[in-house]
């Protein structure tokens, strides 16, 4: 899985905005305690007394845990393609994607941001009203992660985790997608744990850096092959090239004898 490339300043002033978040959450927030995912406590810094870990253990235990690995397949088998929307929710772009999705009756797994959902709650039911699928997408896509200490790992993705519970009613993401692709195993395992399948992707439409939705529609005809998940966004700048390749490679999709599912958990 490849990253993302640089240039996305976006996300750079999401991972700012949220450094607020992640220093109050890291000193109080359960959900950030250091529970492993087999139900063990970590040793690494930043773990929180022992009632907030057992709190985070408890509630762990409610939880059924799916595969650590990363989910690439469809639920529809091997005509099957997962539509994947990431980065928001956007309170512009996120009601034109689904108006999109819905015109073609096509169900997505929108993996979601924190602090987007945190901010944005309508959208995060409206998605879920639709009928979609919720993914975690951290607090503040840190896409280098990978290298953070294991406790800023864990920060990242259950305060992301409970603020999309959060938005949502109560509706818990059913996967986990890391930024860029900034996987580790530790990473995978509490996710699991946690009941949020690792998600990957098969084609990125590159549609971030907006090169025209002519593009974005020839990458999709072009790497399909190469699997079934497929990676738009839906916030991070102007996306009316998405909505329009969208609206072009959906019913494209269908003319192939595709059919639309979610990815495998």
């Amino acid at each position: 899985m490849m990253r993302h490339g640089g240039g996305r300043g976006w996300h750079g002033r999401v991972l700012a905005a949220a450094l607020g978040v992640t220093a109050v959450a890291a000193a109080t927030s359960v959900w950030t305690a250091q529970a492993d995912p087999t139900g063990g406590h970590s040793s690494h810094a930043g773990a929180s007394a022992g009632a907030a870990a057992g709190a985070a253990a408890g509630d762990q235990g409610k939880v059924a845990k799916v595969a650590v690995t990363i989910a690439h397949a469809s639920d529809k088998g091997d005509r099957g393609v997962n539509i994947t929307i990431d980065d928001g929710p956007d309170p512009h772009w996120t009601p034109k994607v689904l108006e999109v999705l819905r015109e073609y009756d096509v169900k997505a797994t929108f993996c979601m941001v924190g602090t987007q959902a945190k901010a944005y709650p309508d959208m995060v039911k409206a998605v879920v009203a639709a009928g979609h699928r919720l993914c975690d997408h951290t607090v503040s896509h840190d896409t280098s992660m990978d290298h953070k200490p294991e406790s800023y790992q864990s920060q990242q993705i259950l305060d992301a985790e409970k603020m999309i519970t959060d938005a949502s009613g109560g509706v818990r993401p059913m996967y986990y997608r890391a930024p860029g692709g900034a996987f580790t195993p530790y990473s995978r395992q509490l996710a699991a744990g946690r009941g949020m399948r690792p998600l990957g992707w098969n084609v990125d439409t590159k549609d971030f850096e907006r090169p025209g939705t002519a593009a974005i529609v020839a990458t999709v005809k072009q790497e399909l092959h190469n699997g079934p998940t497929v990676l738009f966004h839906d916030a991070g700048g102007d996306r009316s090239q998405t909505v329009a390749a969208l609206r072009e490679v959906l019913p494209w999709l269908k003319q192939q004898g595709y059919s639309f599912g979610f990815p495998v958990r």
